[in-house]
C-alpha cells in the first residue's frame, strides 16, 4: 500500500536530515548525451547505467545524500550484476525519486514561454514507479526573465501544473519535489530575479493551497536569488545568500520541511558557497535549508571518469568530496579550505 500521510511526512524530513541533501541525477536522454559528449563518450544504455552505476555505489555517499532524483530510464535499469539501481540505492539507505514531468513545451500562442507537460497519465505512471521502489517525485517547471516576460499567464498555468503535479503524487503516496526554476540566462539585476521569483512562489503557494496539498509532505526546489548570467558584476556571496533568504521568509510556509535548492548553472564552488552562507547567516531557519545539486555535485566525477573503468575510484572520490563539502555547508560548516582537502 502507498505511505500514509504520517509516512509521507517522516520522508520528506528524512530527505532534509541534518547534513544531507538530494542528488539530481534524472537527466534526460537529451541532456545526458550532451553532457557524455563533454568528455568524449557516446550515450547508450549501457554507458549510462555505468555512469550512474558508479554514482550510485560510491562508499559513504549516504553520509551526505539522503535521495537520488532519477530519471525513467534509471529506475528501470539494473546494474551490471543484475541488481536493479533502485534497490543498490536503498539498500545503501539512499531514498529513490523519480522525475515524472515529460518537460517544458512552448505555452500556446506565446511561443517564447514554456508550460511543463506530464499530466495526462500521470496518476497511473506514480503507482507504477512507486512499484518500482519510487519513494518521491520531482516536477520542474521553468520561469524565463526577458524584456516583459514572464507573464502572468505563464506563472499561474506552471503553478496550476505543479499543483495538480504534487496532489496526485501525494495521493499515490509519494512525496512531491516542486520546483518553480526561474532562469538565471540574460542580463537582468538581483533585484529583478528577487521580484520575479518572490511573484512565483507566491502563486505557487496559492495553488497548492487550492489543490489541498499537504505542505508538510512535500520539499521546495528553488533557484537562489542570483543577477542574470549575463549581468556585470555578479552578485557576491553574502548578497546572493541575504536576498535568498528574506525572499524565502516571505514566500515559504514554515510547514515546509525542507528547501532544496537547485544549482542552475552556478558552479559547484559557488553554488556550496552560497548555501553555506545561508545556513551561516541564520541561526534557526523554520525550514531545512540543503541541496538538490545535478551539475554542481557531478561536474568534476563526469571530468575525472571520462568513460574509463580505471578512472571509477577517482570518479567517485571527486562525488563524495562534493557531496562532503555541501553536506557540510548545509550545516553552515563549510570553509574554503576543504576544497583542496
Amino acid at each position: 500500500p502507498p505511505m500514509s500521510t504520517s509516512e509521507l511526512i517522516a520522508c520528506a524530513n528524512a530527505m532534509v536530515a541534518a547534513g544531507k541533501g538530494i542528488l539530481a541525477a534524472d537527466e534526460s536522454t537529451g541532456t545526458i548525451k550532451q553532457r557524455f559528449a563533454s568528455i568524449a563518450v557516446d550515450s547508450t544504455e549501457d554507458s549510462r547505467r555505468d555512469y550512474r552505476e558508479l554514482l550510485f555505489t560510491t562508499a559513504g555517499l549516504s553520509d551526505f545524500v539522503s535521495g537520488v532524483i532519477l530519471y525513467d530510464e534509471t529506475l528501470r535499469q539494473k546494474a551490471a550484476d543484475g541488481t536493479p539501481l533502485a534497490e543498490i540505492l536503498q539498500a545503501r539507505g539512499i531514498i529513490p525519486g523519480i522525475k515524472v514531468d515529460a518537460g517544458a513545451k512552448p505555452l500556446a500562442g506565446r511561443p517564447e514561454e514554456t508550460v511543463t507537460e506530464g499530466l495526462d497519465g500521470l496518476r497511473e505512471r506514480l503507482v507504477e514507479y512507486y512499484g518500482l521502489g519510487a519513494r518521491f517525485t520531482k516536477w520542474r517547471a521553468v520561469i524565463r526573465i526577458d524584456g516583459h516576460l514572464p507573464s502572468r499567464h505563464c506563472i499561474h498555468a506552471n503553478a496550476e501544473a505543479l499543483a495538480r503535479y504534487a496532489a496526485l503524487s501525494q495521493e499515490a503516496g509519494l512525496v512531491p519535489i516542486v520546483e518553480p526554476e526561474v532562469l538565471m540566462e540574460g542580463g537582468h539585476s538581483l533585484e529583478r530575479c528577487a521580484r520575479v521569483t518572490e511573484d512565483t512562489q507566491q502563486v505557487v503557494f496559492r495553488a497548492l493551497r487550492r489543490h489541498g496539498v499537504s505542505l508538510e509532505a512535500m520539499l521546495l526546489k528553488p533557484n537562489m536569488v542570483v543577477p542574470g548570467a549575463d549581468h556585470d558584476p555578479p552578485g557576491s556571496v553574502e548578497e546572493v545568500a541575504e536576498a535568498t533568504l528574506a525572499l524565502l521568509k516571505r514566500t515559504v510556509p514554515a510547514a515546509v520541511p525542507g528547501i532544496v535548492f537547485l544549482s542552475g548553472g552556478q558552479g559547484d564552488v559557488e553554488a556550496t558557497a552560497h548555501l553555506d552562507a545561508m545556513n551561516k547567516i541564520t541561526a534557526n531557519p523554520p525550514w531545512r535549508l540543503s541541496f538538490s545539486y545535478g551539475r554542481a555535485l557531478q561536474a568534476a566525477t563526469l571530468k575525472t571518469w571520462a568513460g574509463k573503468a580505471e578512472n571509477v575510484a577517482g570518479a567517485q572520490a571527486a562525488l563524495h568530496h562534493r557531496a562532503r563539502l555541501n553536506g557540510a555547508a548545509s550545516r553552515g560548516l563549510y570553509s574554503s579550505d576543504m576544497e583542496n582537502g
